[in-house]
């Protein structure tokens, strides 16, 4: 047997002696319930772990100090006349009173309404007022002081509590301080009143690329049966650790990392942020981490920018242990035999995979990557590495997961395997449909939306092309993000603009040419790497823009040759949510950056 067989045969001998403690369906059917079966069954357990900035130090909360806090919590909202199915929101990072005011407002029939903190007021406002929000719950002065932008949209309020003492800007009856807000004791215990699991629990806007923002209902019964259907192929342990990063105001943290964690018995440790996450990630070492592709593909710029400076030797030690431990993955599905070259694993990890393991904390057993598609290319780096990065897939309006990949049959080009009790099919235009009992109620107060969506017979339209394969499901495209070009040709922009990315002195890019001869790109370089190679996005010279060119170029050697880019324009200034041109997760608002930079887009096909 060789060493990574025997290894890990051991690792599953251990895990097999840890027992899990899922709170199921039949035990409690609502969030609130099972909130209360966890302070019951695990009450001096380790619920959260989040930093103190006051005394610098971290800070366990146990199960049972969350179901005090909880009792005040509700105690506090009694006092606001709220009655079951209001809605509430909240603005704040990840932190304990996310989850205390999510699960008080759960227990009482409320409506949970999350926001971003990076999101723009305008949003906001809209949010506020298409969702009805009696109460709002925020973090510090710099979140109130951009809402006097909207204050004509904060009319529908009745109570704003704020984290942090904040500058009233006058007279504000409705303003108080959390300090002033809580009662010292809470009710005599949590409570979690009686409600159909069917019940509305919370409304997630979906940030749209066009167009207003779409409040996506999802029941209590959604999303815990998306989390029991996901616990059947993929096992959590209570001495499972997390590590928050992700907004919670994201389907896919809150689901994950919040309830998942919840309903499993694990703790939860909340990042201070993303600037500190390998910090964090060393002082935590969580076992399970829940990321984007984003996060993926900046570690994997910066090792490739190390490389660039390295001796010949060592990029051949790192690529040497990618390849054995790729081969190794393989080895151990089945998908290629053995090979000598498996008896370098135990020095090739001491060399440089264990070293990239402990940066990540050295004891990660499962790394999930959602919200988008990642890279082959990058997941093989990792994986030949020893980083066990499992790829899912699914959409808010699913709550969210559809699919994973798991350890026993991990295919990283795929989105991995449909969640048990699922049914799917691939329409004419290979779009996958998904029915089951994790699609959403349908988008609040907007049934034109809901229809468009979510056919007569139940079947939710995902929008994403697919092919499935050996059980798993590939993304091939999207339906609407196609190019086509003059010429008939049809290339997908995405995947084209994520493989430019991948090069760490493109930031941000988007990929034109719908009707035209040819494609082109707007670029908006890393400041960093930019003054490094000496360019200057505000003065870039001829020679400086071919030479992008030919760079841009460079990463699409996978693509036909038609998918060239033969004119590209330099941005000066990033896009970022608070001049509009993204959304909070992330993705391109393509028509926002298109009317921002018409001008631009002209230059790009004078003459043609």
């Amino acid at each position: 047997m060789s060493d990574g067989a025997e290894n890990e045969n051991n690792d599953k001998q251990v895990m097999n002696k840890t027992k899990t403690d899922y709170i199921h369906l039949k035990d409690a059917d609502t969030l609130a319930g099972v909130f209360l079966e966890r302070v019951r069954r695990s009450a001096d357990k380790t619920a959260f772990v989040q930093y103190d900035e006051a005394q610098s130090k971290w800070q366990e909360i146990t199960w049972a100090t969350m179901g005090e806090q909880v009792a005040r919590w509700q105690a506090a909202f009694q006092k606001e006349d709220l009655k079951p199915g209001d809605r509430v929101a909240l603005m704040l990072r990840n932190c304990s009173e996310w989850i205390l005011f999510d699960m008080a407002a759960q227990g009482l029939g409320l409506v949970t309404v999350p926001l971003y903190t990076n999101d723009r007021a305008e949003n906001i406002g809209y949010i506020l007022q298409d969702a009805g929000v009696r109460l709002l719950l925020l973090e510090n002065d710099e979140q109130w002081q951009d809402l006097q932008k909207i204050r004509n949209q904060l009319a529908g309020l009745n109570r704003i509590v704020t984290l942090e003492p904040v500058d009233p800007m006058g007279l504000q009856p409705r303003l108080v301080h959390i300090g002033e807000w809580l009662p010292l004791k809470g009710l005599r215990e949590p409570q979690a009143i009686d409600i159909p699991s069917e019940t509305l629990a919370t409304i997630v806007y979906t940030s749209g690329t066009t167009g207003r923002s779409k409040g996506v209902m999802l029941s209590h019964h959604n999303m815990l049966w998306d989390i029991e259907s996901g616990v059947k192929i993929i096992d959590i342990y209570p001495t499972d650790s997390f590590l928050s990063f992700l907004p919670l105001s994201h389907t896919l943290e809150r689901t994950v990392d919040c309830l998942l964690a919840m309903v499993a018995g694990a703790s939860v440790a909340f990042s201070r942020s993303i600037p500190q996450l390998g910090e964090d990630l060393q002082t935590i070492k969580p076992t399970v981490l829940i990321s984007v592709p984003r996060i993926f593909e900046r570690v994997y710029a910066k090792i490739q920018d190390k490389l660039q400076h390295d001796s010949a030797i060592a990029k051949a030690i790192f690529n040497g242990a990618v390849e054995t431990g790729w081969l190794r993955f393989e080895h151990s599905h089945g998908r290629a035999g053995w090979s000598p070259k498996l008896a370098l694993w135990p020095l090739y990890k001491k060399l440089v995979a264990g070293k990239i393991q402990e940066k990540l904390g050295g004891r990660l057993r499962i790394a999930v990557s959602g919200g988008a598609p990642l890279s082959p290319d990058i997941a093989k780096v990792f994986i030949g590495l020893g980083v066990p990065i499992l790829q899912g897939y699914g959409l808010t309006e699913t709550s969210p997961i559809i699919s994973a990949n798991v350890h026993e049959n991990n295919i990283p080009a795929s989105v991995g395997i449909p969640f048990p009790g699922l049914e799917l099919k691939v329409s004419e235009a290979e779009e996958l449909m998904v029915r089951g009992p994790n699609v959403m109620l349908g988008y609040w107060n907007n049934r034109t939306a809901t229809a468009e969506v979510i056919d007569e017979e139940g079947w939710l339209h995902t929008g994403d092309k697919v092919k499935i394969e050996d059980g798993h499901i590939f993304i091939t495209g999207r339906l609407k993000e196609i190019i086509v070009m003059a010429n008939g040709e049809k290339v997908p922009p995405a995947d084209m603009e994520m493989c430019i990315a991948m090069d760490s002195l493109f930031e941000q890019v988007l990929i034109i040419g719908e009707g035209k001869p040819y494609l082109s790109t707007l670029i908006v370089l890393n400041e960093e790497a930019a003054k490094e190679e000496g360019i200057d996005p505000n003065q870039i010279t001829t020679q400086q823009r071919e030479a992008l060119l030919d760079r841009v170029n460079g990463q699409l050697d996978n693509f036909p040759g038609y998918a060239k880019i033969v004119s590209l324009s330099v941005i000066g200034e990033p896009w970022t949510i608070e001049n509009g041109l993204i959304t909070p997760t992330m993705k391109l608002k393509r028509k926002a950056i298109y009317e921002r930079f018409a001008d631009e887009l002209k230059g790009l096909y004078d003459g043609h």
